[in-house]
């Protein structure tokens, strides 16, 4: 074992091991299978904090599984990503001179693949780094040949099915990319804008306008082009008597009809609405209850098509929105102009504003895929933890709309379908499985769908195509339905439900049994991390350290020359939190503290402190062990027997049963914080700082070797609680606890994880250990607080004592003297006079140490006073920056709560220098 706690010397070398002997791989010998899959990170890039806390729980959770002897599959992977990955790639043409559009579909596609390359090497690199253990031997790609075959499966049975069907409707445009949207990637923003009024003319009977008007206002002039009717609420007394008739269209010229609809409300604006079928999707139903025509009125780049006056052909929507008011006000038509807070659509991806446009595009019937899932969480055969997502859950589906899965893009799973020069489609598997199946002659000429498959469509099948499925493979048989998904709550509808969806209907069987949802991790003030706010962390920088300058230029990359202020404002917070740049944690510091976080459904503030503290705690681990081990060299190995340990050891191997217990507890119920907190408190507060002192003096009397065997025991059982979390440090000393105990199994990673033996809880060894505890704490309070040595030998009077105090001196009393450092200990009896003494209370019992010739009382009493001085001026202090109130208002919050804090500790800390005082003059 290495001399000195260095994850830098260790990480590397035990993860190369493990893979290179295949530790990852399923163990086919296990009775009961256990499978995670993971959620396919994009090839589009690195994996940011919330990648390295999700990989942190599933991998805690399959290594966990794994040493419990199940046959454990975690199936790792990435997606294609295809909008994503499709921008990456043509912003780096572009920045070389070049277009995908030159490129032409091919060479474009070609060199996509040759970026997910790169790209994909480096996201399984660092998963590697945060010690993920899936088996690498199974990595898929969502365009590989076995997952594209079975995307076009899916696709060709649920088209036979009447399951997916092409049709013209109204969808989310976006003119940035040109491609159709789901409903859950484009986001609401909400903004200023301005909502126009107009008067719209209504005509007479020979279609010329009457000096009588309907006012409707809009927040998009440039879509009265391709307004097709006015609605007025069939109610609304104002406007019955015009139902029926027409108004003339300003400046197109047009008829359109006045129609009834409850989509106009009487009580919003004027009572009369515009309707624009084909790029508003309210207007779209209205359209469809009316019959009135779809109009559209945009070209896909969002320019204006030639539906409208000539004057308007080839504008951009935002030119075309001045010149229709402004037209409009040339004609007097016109009313007012309002400020207006509106919600815009923008795609999540491009930022740009999103059109509603009419197109044709390929649809899922997801109502009738949905009804069994929903069944599914209903029955209980698939469980969300916590249970209130599932009302999440509920909402969206019980609400689904049909799925729209093509997207106008080149890089994806390209839809199977063709068309003869007459638009007829053809489905297959392939063109010449088209024609086979339909008779086709090779003279005909066919044309492939050019779009492709939203991402979703291809993830929704990652539970079962990553098994080989339609193959009936052995993997597949094994380890579907899957036992667990780990993800976050923001693809819920993304994922999580289109693969319950997509499971059941290809499976016949849900695809995992429960999903395990987690929060996001936010930046230590709580906010959401990302790179516009440069307040980004990322993982392999928290394992490797990295210096504030290079630290600073990763967080201000990529933002605009043009923005000192907000490069100046990032680079302020950076240097005020990592003024010394970021240190090398580790890997297992890392991990800990995100298990320590890992509360269900709870969004978690991660705070460098904490790492800091848990890579403490990897010293801690790595410096008792090598106390363990200086003190059992040359033990001969034996088969450990309990009967023979003292009240010591019984007492911490009692711990250690209920540390096991709770721990499994808490694992099995996906609490990876209160698991982590669980075996930090033993390993630390029981083992470290009570049971190895406890066991000093032991090992100097005759049951040397059986406290030995008990420090190697307990040390082996924890480390292999703490592994699944902390592997790393654990294998290293794990590997040196080995050989003393001469066990076979070459790894602590595939060992067996501790279970509960009942014969080793001695409720009587954990009450006499506690009251020996509780014995040293009160001596060590007195000294703290009178400023004694920790090295004086004292003498201790005990007053009150009852018959179990006397009982557990007699029996522990050369062990009570060493650890609370006493000299002699003597009992008062009734009537005896208490000396004027220092005063600790174990339960009735009084600790008595009399304090003359102790202490110097007049020196004493300067030096406390002393103290006093120095909080008071800091009580004062820390008053005077909080009674001001520009420093309360204008200062950052977590400066003011720093104050608070201190001035709260100080307030702690000059009541018990006042209560030491106290106990002096009374002396």
């Amino acid at each position: 074992m290495i001399d000195k706690y260095d994850p830098t010397q260790i990480e590397t070398k035990w993860y190369e091991t493990w893979e290179k002997n295949g530790y990852f791989k399923p163990n086919d010998k296990g009775e009961e299978s256990y499978c995670i899959m993971i959620p396919p990170p994009n090839v589009t890039g690195t994996l940011h904090m919330g990648h390295a806390f999700q990989d942190t729980i599933m991998d805690t959770l399959i290594r966990y599984q794994r040493m419990q002897g199940k046959n454990t599959l975690w199936q790792p992977g990435t997606d294609h990503a295809g909008i994503a990955t499709q921008m990456v790639v043509e912003r780096q043409l572009n920045a070389q001179g070049t277009s995908r559009v030159e490129l032409g579909r091919d060479a474009f596609v070609k060199k996509v693949w040759e970026w997910k390359e790169q790209s994909g090497n480096t996201i399984t690199n660092q998963l590697r780094r945060m010690g993920a253990s899936p088996d690498w031997s199974r990595q898929r790609f969502t365009m590989d040949a076995g997952l594209s075959d079975a995307v076009l499966k899916v696709f060709v049975d649920l088209h036979e099915e009447g399951l997916i069907y092409r049709g013209q409707r109204l969808v989310n445009w976006d003119p940035t990319l040109n491609t159709a949207l789901s409903d859950l990637e484009v986001e609401s923003v909400e903004e200023n804008g301005f909502m126009w009024h107009f008067n719209y003319p209504v005509a007479d009977a020979n279609g010329n306008a009457t000096d009588q008007f309907l006012t409707i206002a809009t927040t998009r002039p440039e879509t009265l082009l391709g307004d097709t009717a006015v609605a007025v609420n069939p109610e609304d007394e104002r406007f019955q008597h015009l139902i029926g008739q027409q108004v003339l269209l300003p400046i197109c010229n047009r008829l359109i009809p006045i129609v009834g609809d409850e989509h106009a409300d009487p009580e919003k604006g004027t009572g009369c609405v515009k309707i624009t079928p084909a790029h508003d999707f309210n207007d779209y139903e209205v359209g469809k209850r009316h019959d009135l025509p779809m109009l559209n009125v945009l070209n896909k780049d969002a320019t204006i098509n030639k539906n409208t006056p000539e004057a308007f052909w080839g504008m951009a929507r935002y030119e075309a929105r001045k010149a229709v008011v402004a037209e409009m006000e040339q004609l007097g038509l016109l009313v007012e102009i309002k400020p207006h807070v509106l919600m815009v659509p923008r795609g999540d991806r491009s930022g740009d504003v999103i059109e509603p446009l009419l197109t044709n595009q390929w649809y899922v019937d997801a109502k009738t895929l949905a009804k069994p899932a929903i069944e599914a969480v209903d029955n209980g055969d698939i469980k969300f933890v916590p249970d209130n997502w599932k009302n999440t859950y509920y909402a969206w589906m019980n609400d689904i709309q049909d799925w729209c899965i093509s997207r106008q893009l080149w890089w994806g799973h390209r839809i199977p379908a063709w068309y003869d020069e007459n638009d007829n489609i053809y489905v297959g598997m392939s063109e010449q499985a088209v024609r086979d199946k339909h008779g086709l002659s090779d003279e005909l000429k066919l044309t492939q769908d050019n779009d492709v498959l939203d991402t979703w469509f291809s993830s929704a099948l990652w539970p079962f195509a990553t098994l080989d499925w339609p193959e009936n493979s052995k993997e597949l048989q094994t380890y579907y339905p899957t036992n667990v998904l780990v993800t976050g709550f923001d693809i819920i509808f993304f994922w999580v439900a289109r693969m319950i969806m997509m499971g059941i209907k290809f499976m016949d069987n849900i695809p995992f049994k429960e999903v395990y949802i987690h929060g996001l991790v936010r930046d230590s003030h709580g906010q959401k991390m990302s790179k516009s706010k440069g307040n980004v962390l990322d993982p392999i920088d928290l394992i490797d350290g990295i210096s504030l300058d290079e630290l600073l230029q990763k967080r201000t990359q990529g933002l605009m020359q043009d923005q000192p202020e907000k490069v100046a404002k990032i680079e302020k917070a950076t240097r005020d939190e990592f003024p010394d740049g970021i240190k090398a944690y580790g890997c297992d510091a890392m991990r800990f503290t995100f298990a320590s976080l890992a509360s269900t459904g709870r969004d978690i503030n991660f705070d460098m402190g904490r790492v800091e503290g848990y890579r403490n705690f990897c010293n801690k681990i790595f410096n008792a062990s090598r106390f363990v081990f200086m003190n059992t060299e040359g033990h001969t190995a034996q088969p450990f027997d309990a009967s023979q340990a003292s009240t010591v050891e019984k007492w911490i191997l009692s711990r250690l049963q209920h540390c096991i217990s709770e721990y499994r507890k808490h694992m099995d119920r996906y609490r990876l914080d209160l698991a982590s907190q669980t075996i930090y408190d033993f390993f630390w507060n029981e083992y470290c700082d009570w049971f190895l002192e406890l066991s000093k003096p032991l090992l100097k009397t005759e049951h040397k070797e059986q406290v030995q065997s008990t420090l190697l025991y307990v040390l082996d059982q924890a480390l292999r609680l703490l592994h699944p979390i902390m592997p790393y440090v654990t294998e290293e000393i794990w590997q040196e606890v080995r050989k003393r105990l001469k066990l076979k199994t070459e790894s602590i990673m595939i060992s067996a994880f501790p279970s509960v033996d009942e014969t080793l809880i001695d409720d009587k060894a954990e009450e006499a250990i506690t009251w020996i505890k509780n014995f040293t704490l009160g001596v060590r309070q007195i000294r703290g607080e009178m400023n004694i040595p920790p090295s004086k030998a004292l003498d201790v009077v005990l007053a009150q004592t009852n018959e179990t105090d006397r009982a557990h001196l007699a029996n522990h009393n050369n062990l009570l003297k060493t650890m609370a450092r006493l000299d002699r200990v003597s009992l008062l009896t009734e009537g005896d006079e208490e000396p004027a003494a220092a005063t600790a209370l174990l339960g009735q019992m009084k600790i008595l140490i009399p304090l003359a010739g102790l202490i110097d009382k007049e020196e004493e009493t300067k030096r406390i006073n002393k103290q006093i001085d120095k909080v008071n001026g800091e009580i004062k202090r820390a008053s005077g920056k909080l009674n001001n109130e520009k420093f309360v208002n204008k200062a950052p919050a977590h400066l003011v709560d720093a104050e608070k804090a201190k001035l709260e500790q100080n307030q702690v800390v000059l009541r018990e220098l006042e209560e030491q005082l106290e106990k002096l003059k009374s002396l």
